[in-house]
């Protein structure tokens, strides 16, 4: 299983929290590419529920990673 952040953005709309199966179903809907839907079933699947992106990928970068004032754009 491997992320990146334009695999991580196709769930960034999805109904959190959620569980594997309606993640997976989400992605599916959205039409998201078969990576993101393989990563969301290699997922371990103890009935967890995920509250967002951070608990499926720990190292999704916050918007504090970058680097830019938001009151010049």
């Amino acid at each position: 299983m491997y992320w990146t952040l334009e695999l991580a953005a196709k769930l960034e709309d999805a109904p959190w929290p959620a569980s594997k199966e309606e993640l997976i179903d989400f992605a599916i809907r959205s039409g998201a590419p078969l990576e993101v839907i393989e990563n969301l079933q290699d997922l371990e699947d103890e009935g967890e529920i995920y509250e967002s992106i951070e608990d499926i990928w720990p190292d999704y970068p916050s918007k504090d990673d970058f680097f830019f004032n938001e009151d010049e754009y």
